[in-house]
């Protein structure tokens, strides 16, 4: 939601303040460009930004906070270190002038294929346009960085559907209407694709007049619509993520380990249902 142009301090180095696409942790694509803090520019950058004016909301932006999409000086708010612990967590990075790992990292999404336009990963915000601008120039790296675009909040519109659909996102009460898409309550732009392929697939067999697919619980796709359809007098919108699928019979420490039976699992579950 922040787009800026890659003028950083040239004069300082990319070496000396950025690691350039450098891998976050082992295996993963090295899609960013991570700017690392030391906890003293940390703490700078962390009062600047619970002091910052935000704007004025109107009476319905007032409601509650979707998590998943929180201003990041509201998390601020929540505690000092709040931030290291979410978007500028620095697990599994190393600073390149320290060579241990920094105190906190922030990290650019290229935007464009000239690689001219990046965006702040996990910035969403309700400053004002001067103080995006004062705060973020903080960010070591970024003093001297061309703000082409401002961060705007965007409102989630989505239906209650733990109410309203079934696990294959179709209207309990009008079964020939379906829905997908963030409208669902789903969030993501995979997990939407998800939704719709459900719906289609659905849609298809039921023209056809063959049964509905129902993706297996242990499936992140069968997570998500099942998600969706429990009752939920609090629901909000989900991404994917390992917390909606059924847990592992044993308990296991090693997330990786524990992370990699669940894929496995829904790998064979889907094995299964192809097979019946």
């Amino acid at each position: 939601m922040r787009f800026f142009g890659n003028r950083y301090d040239q004069e300082r180095g990319k070496d000396e303040e950025i690691e350039a696409w450098k891998k976050r942790v082992a295996n993963q694509e090295a899609s960013y460009i991570n700017l690392p803090m030391n906890k003293e520019e940390y703490e700078t950058f962390y009062q600047a930004l619970i002091s910052a004016e935000v704007v004025t909301l109107h009476e319905f932006e007032k409601r509650e906070i979707f998590e998943g999409c929180m201003p990041i000086e509201i998390m601020a708010k929540r505690g000092a270190d709040t931030l290291c612990f979410g978007p500028l967590k620095p697990v599994g990075f190393t600073d390149g002038r320290t060579g241990r790992r920094p105190y906190a990292v922030v990290q650019l999404r290229q935007d464009d294929v000239s690689a001219s336009l990046y965006n702040l990963v996990g910035f969403q915000t309700n400053l004002k346009f001067g103080e995006q601008r004062k705060v973020f120039s903080m960010i070591p790296g970024l003093e001297n960085a061309e703000f082409i675009k401002y961060g705007v909040m965007h409102r989630n519109t989505y239906l209650h559907a733990s109410e309203l659909l079934d696990n294959n996102y179709c209207l309990k009460k009008n079964p020939n209407i379906y829905f997908a898409g963030q409208i669902t309550g789903v969030e993501g732009y995979v997990e939407s694709i998800s939704s719709g392929m459900v719906v289609g697939l659905n849609v298809a067999n039921r023209l056809q007049g063959k049964e509905k697919i129902i993706f297996p619980k242990d499936t992140m796709i069968g997570a998500l619509a099942n998600y969706i359809a429990t009752p939920n007098a609090k629901f909000q919108p989900m991404n994917a993520n390992f917390g909606i699928l059924p847990e592992w019979e044993e308990r296991i420490k090693d997330k990786k380990i524990k992370y990699g039976k669940l894929a496995d699992r829904a790998i064979e579950s889907l094995q299964n249902e192809v097979k019946r």
